[in-house]
């Protein structure tokens, strides 16, 4: 089986799920003696594929990048340019089984052609809540149905998001599409030194409209100003714009909700560290900070929606996603009562060994060749 993988996640992408989901799939599948993964990329700012061994081999190249960097020249767009030719020559070589677009545009469509692709879709928000997506910069709905339709398979990356997609495309026959849930990859680094708060409760990623997070500081507000020492640390996500950190003065909490960023063996720490973890996002496709939460024994608060209770089951308290009043008394539970706080723990220690990514690499690799077989019949 030769699989040949679109670099376009890569290019837009210096870390995120995405990115990170198909790095552990083709990490996995690229030491199957059967299967060969082709990456057009020589050069990546994305931090999972650069410490993978996914990377095509240049010495010529990567050391005309290196050189151009220590000059203090951008090379990104001359490593795109390169990394486009050389998937235009594989695929006029026409020498692979199967393509996997890593995102939603379907520039690849005419250099193709008749070769089967499978397209793996990780939620249908935008669809869902288009508010909130109003100038968007890749076209995801329109592109994402182009593609869709022509996909030879789909794998989609939970049953509620299997669910959305027959919602908007009722006419696709259900045995098309395959839920593949994610692996776990997230470690705990004990030699690393993280300098966190003593008492905190964790919020991890984007802040962006649907994730809730305005919702998150509403209802704990009243908690912070009784436990003066407690700290809502938002992990990641990027430094609370201009409006974030009026809204947190205004409410006179900027000495107790922070923001950190952090490496990727530090967030590990991060969520271990945590009294417990708040995702009180309106909609995931899956939501891969549930698994590192759970992977990590912290107890985990989540919306009682999209693909939340089918990933946690009974590893997480749930609340109501509309009702600030709900997350707020779930969150004094949790603070109270270590002994629940434990029970949670342990669930979601339980609950996670049923996500593995060698298994969703195999189930992965079980699609691409039906596709191909699909193709040939």
């Amino acid at each position: 089986m030769k699989i040949l993988v679109d670099p376009q996640i890569f290019n837009q992408q210096k870390y995120g799920g995405i990115s990170r989901y198909y790095t552990e799939i083709f990490s996995v599948l690229a030491k199957k003696p059967a299967v060969d993964v082709n990456i057009p990329i020589y050069s990546t700012d994305n931090i999972y594929l650069k410490d993978s061994d996914l990377l095509t081999k240049n010495i010529f190249l990567t050391s005309l990048y290196n050189t151009l960097a220590f000059l203090g020249i951008s090379t990104k767009s001359l490593r795109k340019k390169n990394a486009n030719q050389l998937l235009e020559k594989i695929c006029h070589e026409n020498n692979y089984d199967v393509f996997i677009p890593t995102y939603y545009d379907p520039y690849f469509l005419d250099l193709i052609r008749e070769k089967p692709f499978v397209l793996t879709v990780y939620d249908m928000i935008h669809e869902l809540m288009p508010q909130y997506f109003e100038n968007d910069p890749y076209n995801v709905i329109e592109f994402k149905s182009i593609l869709i339709e022509k996909a030879s398979r789909i794998i989609a990356v939970s049953n509620n998001t299997k669910k959305d997609i027959l919602k908007f495309y009722p006419h696709i026959d259900p045995d098309k599409i395959v839920v593949i849930y994610h692996g776990s990859s997230i470690k705990i680094d004990r030699n690393v030194n993280v300098d966190l708060p003593s008492s905190y409760i964790l919020y991890v990623g984007s802040r962006a409209n649907y994730k809730n997070f305005t919702f998150l500081v509403n209802a704990i507000d009243p908690i912070l100003k009784d436990n003066p020492n407690l700290i809502l640390l938002a992990a990641g996500g990027g430094e609370f714009t201009d409006e974030e950190i009026d809204f947190i003065k205004k409410k006179e909490l900027d000495k107790q909700i922070l923001q950190k960023n952090f490496e990727e063996n530090e967030l590990g720490l991060f969520y271990k560290n945590a009294i417990f973890f708040v995702f009180p996002s309106l909609y995931e496709g899956f939501g891969i900070p549930v698994l590192e939460s759970m992977a990590c024994g912290c107890p985990i608060i989540l919306s009682d929606s999209s693909s939340f209770p089918e990933v946690a089951c009974e590893a997480g308290m749930y609340f109501d996603c509309t009702s600030e009043a709900d997350l707020r008394q779930k969150m004094k539970m949790l603070l109270k009562d270590e002994n629940l706080r434990k029970q949670f723990s342990e669930k979601g220690l339980l609950q996670v060994k049923k996500f593995d990514w060698e298994v969703a690499a195999k189930q992965c690799l079980e699609v691409y060749i039906l596709a191909a077989e699909d193709i040939r019949e």
